[in-house]
């Protein structure tokens, strides 16, 4: 593997080899105390101060762990209106607007999607004109973007930090037909680099 490809394995998610029970447990206890010492770590998860030191630091060198950082209020924050914005982005303008996004300070997160819209962003703002304002004024304005829709969140029920396999529950491969509507992605969205 070169170098530009583990760069950019790094960066997508994949580690350069498979995690083991441990390395979940590590990231169960990061995940409810990401400021837990490594004493404490390494305690919880029955290994040495010295294993779970060197299994912390495999996991960031591998790209598993991305960062460390605080969980904030966005309401106590100041940010009191979430809203999710779904785009439809104009054939052909894919890479334009990614490099456009990562500069708008308002998004906090973006997903490119499948289904009617091509792209979803969470924005937080003061007040509901934020809302308006970023999605008419800013989102819209831009020439790579067809369509806007937005929805404001009227209550976050849950936002975990992410999510392990051991959370995921068995269910039955009996899988009853649903009201899914499944739409292919644009031409173009699945030959983006990633992140």
């Amino acid at each position: 593997m070169s170098s530009k490809d583990a760069d950019q394995s790094k960066h997508s998610g994949r580690s350069a080899a498979p995690l083991d029970e441990t390395a979940y447990r590590i990231l169960d206890v990061l995940r409810d105390n990401g400021r837990v010492s490594i004493a404490a770590l390494a305690d919880k998860v029955g290994i040495s101060r010295a294993s779970a030191y060197t299994r912390v630091e495999s996991l960031v060198h591998d790209g598993v762990i991305t960062g460390f950082s605080a969980r904030v209020d966005q309401a106590k924050a100041g940010l009191s209106i979430g809203a999710l914005v779904f785009v439809t982005v104009m054939p052909q303008a894919w890479a334009s607007f990614r490099e456009r996004v990562l500069e708008m300070p308002d998004v906090e997160w973006c997903a490119i999607t499948t289904g009617e819209h091509d792209a979803m962003l969470l924005i937080r703002a003061v007040d509901v004109s934020g809302v308006h304002e970023f999605s008419t004024g800013v989102i819209a304005q831009l020439p790579e973007v067809r369509t806007v829709v937005s929805v404001v969140v009227l209550d976050e029920v849950i936002r975990r930090p992410y999510l392990l396999p051991a959370d995921l529950p068995e269910r039955s491969t009996e899988i009853p037909l649903g009201m899914t509507r499944w739409t292919p992605a644009t031409a173009g969205r699945d030959a983006l680099p990633p992140r």
